[in-house]
């Protein structure tokens, strides 16, 4: 039997590290350039890694709900 590899959205996080949100909500209005992306809130995947857990800071009731994940901003002075 194989063991079969998981990525680090897939694994649950152990009660021992940070709960901090890996995904962020935003309400989108508009489409390419011209579009406006307001963010309304943060999601942490479960426990057992099987789905998310949503905080909603505001829900909009035009424009749709766009979930990212949220990436490392690169450092101030890096090229």
């Amino acid at each position: 039997m194989t063991a079969k590899s998981t990525t680090s959205a897939e694994r649950p996080q152990s009660s021992a590290e940070p709960r901090r949100p890996t995904h962020r909500l935003y309400r989108v209005t508009g489409d390419g350039d011209a579009s406006i992306w307001t963010p309304i809130g943060a999601a942490w995947p479960n426990k057992d890694g099987k789905g998310f857990n949503l905080n909603c800071d505001a829900v909009p009731l035009t424009g749709r709900i766009v979930l990212r994940l949220i990436e490392p901003r690169p450092e101030a002075g890096a090229a």
